[in-house]
This record gives structure tokens, sequence and C-alpha cells, in this order.
């Protein structure tokens, strides 16, 4: 069973396993689908993502139980009301430790190395705030906030950004280091009308330790 980190009647936030796809891939083998058949723990529906996480991503994914929820949550994610916090590993140590990186991002894609985003003046606004929060090894944990929420954005804000890609990235990094990419959703906050707010925070992934970062 994935962990749960929260539940109620509308939703459910659980710890997506790095490596475990979103949809099922064309080869074959587990994916996210596999065990949403588990998590509707008793409802009559199956729960429904809201958002997505790249296969590589661990930590906070949002679920939701009706239709008439999961409209109000993506409401909320096109509104920019969600707070989402992200922990990554950069494979080095940048000379400025904060900032907020502005690049806006469009698909590109070839039949030989398939698609990818990448910075363009004319693609989709795209904003994170990140600070590096710890350093080890050579490399450095680095919290992201990221104010929109585009494909691969976190990625391709560490690399073009920051100008060093997440650890074991093998798009926008050299894919060494890590067996995945090194990206974890440890936080997520949506609010709700007339009732408290989702709010949830993923454990520290046993990767992050091997390297050298523990929590707290």
């Amino acid at each position: 069973m994935i962990p749960i980190l929260f539940e109620d009647g509308e939703a459910l936030v659980i710890d997506k396993p790095g490596g475990l796809p979103m949809d099922r891939p064309r080869a074959g083998g587990p994916s996210l689908d596999n065990h949403l058949d588990d998590l509707r723990l008793g409802f009559q529906r199956q729960p429904v993502p809201v958002h997505r996480l790249d296969t590589d991503t661990s930590g906070c994914l949002l679920l939701a139980r009706n239709p008439k929820a999961l409209k109000r949550f993506a409401a909320a994610f096109e509104a920019r009301q969600v707070s989402k916090r992200y922990l990554g590993i950069l494979a080095g140590i940048p000379q400025q430790k904060e900032g907020t990186v502005e690049l806006s991002l469009s698909k590109i894609s070839s039949e030989a190395g398939g698609w990818r985003m990448i910075p363009a003046r004319k693609g989709k606004p795209a904003y994170t705030e990140w600070r590096v929060v710890g350093e080890s090894g050579g490399l450095a944990l680095v919290e992201f906030r990221p104010l929109t929420g585009r494909t691969h954005q976190l990625r391709v804000h560490a690399a073009s950004g920051i100008g060093i890609p997440l650890l074991g990235d093998p798009v926008y990094g050299d894919g060494k280091g890590a067996w995945r990419t090194m990206l974890h959703a440890v936080g997520l906050e949506v609010p709700r009308e007339g009732k408290p707010p989702i709010s949830a925070v993923a454990p520290w992934p046993a990767e992050f330790a091997t390297l050298g970062f523990v929590d707290g």
C-alpha cells in the first residue's frame, strides 16, 4: 500500500514513491493506476489524481475522491492558490544561495530525442523561488517553491536558471550520481472554503540520507 499522508471524505494525499509512473508505461510494468483500487478505502469510486508528478519525483500527490472535489481542487491549482514545497539535490553547489528563477518554458520534440522543455521567451511563464538549505560532498540540497506549475519546471529551472541540474536527471543533466532524479515533493497545502486546508508533509526520502542529507 502506498503511504497516505492526509485523508478525509473528499481528498487523499499520498506519498508517491520515486520511480512509479503516473500512467501505465507502453512497455508495461507497474504504475499509479495499479494502486487506485486499493486507495478507494471503502469508497465507491477510485480516487483521481488532481495534478502530476514526474515518474522519478517522490512525495505529496493529491487525489480527489469525487468529481466535485476534483473540479474545486483543479481550480485551486489553476488559480495558484496551492502552496507547494519541494526538496531537490543539485549535482553541484551554486555560488548564489537563494533567488527566484523567471524562465518561460516551451515544449520541443524530435524523433531521435523525444520531447523536453526548454527556456523560451515566447513560452509559458514560469517562476520558482529557491534557496540552498544544505551542502554535502560537493552537492547542494535546495528547497524549491514553485509559483507556477509547468511541466518539468523545477528540473529546467535548476539546470538553466540556477545553472546546475538536479542530481540523476537524465534529460536536463547527465543522469549520473543517483538512480533517479533527486526531487521530492515534501509539502502541499490546498485551501478550502468553509473547511480546514488540506495539508500534508512527506517523510524524508531514504535516498537523500544516503547522499549525506538528513532531516533536521
